[in-house]
């Protein structure tokens, strides 16, 4: 599972982060998330699916 993040439609609400912290963190100078660790894991799933604006991406 492989992890990406649209930081042009990301709104930087950090539910990502609160599910998957691992995984994703908030780059507090551009005010979006970010991936920290490229291999997925089961939360990855749950923070595709708990996106407002659908920018995590699952390959």
């Amino acid at each position: 599972m492989f992890v990406t993040l649209d930081t042009e439609k990301c709104i930087g609400c950090g539910v990502c982060v609160q599910i998957a912290p691992d995984v994703f963190s908030l780059d507090e100078a551009r005010g979006v998330a970010k991936v920290i660790r490229q291999e997925g894991n089961a939360a990855v799933e749950q923070a595709v699916k708990s996106c407002p604006v659908s920018c995590i991406a699952i390959e």
